[in-house]
């Protein structure tokens, strides 16, 4: 199965972190990765901490059971490594 987090936008990545969307996937696993993915993209957009207030707490939860990783971070120049 191709990999269909690859192209996941913003609006499709909160609809799947909020539940409203279901995740894409064959299996539980697939959809356990779908679901993390895009909780990632929130996270390394800077989005989980701009909607709502539980998605920050859900996302720092994630980051902190390892989960998720934390957002990137700018270097010096400023410039951020975006995955």
């Amino acid at each position: 199965m191709a990999d269909p987090t690859r192209t996941l936008s913003t609006f499709h990545a909160t609809m799947i972190a909020e539940g409203v969307e279901e995740p894409p996937g064959d299996t539980p696993e697939e959809q356990e990765d779908a679901y993390l993915a895009a909780w990632q993209h929130l996270i390394d957009t800077g989005m989980a901490w701009q909607l709502q207030g539980w998605f920050g707490r859900a996302a720092t939860a994630l980051i902190e059971e390892g989960r998720c990783s934390p957002p990137p971070q700018p270097d010096a120049g400023g410039v951020t490594d975006t995955p």
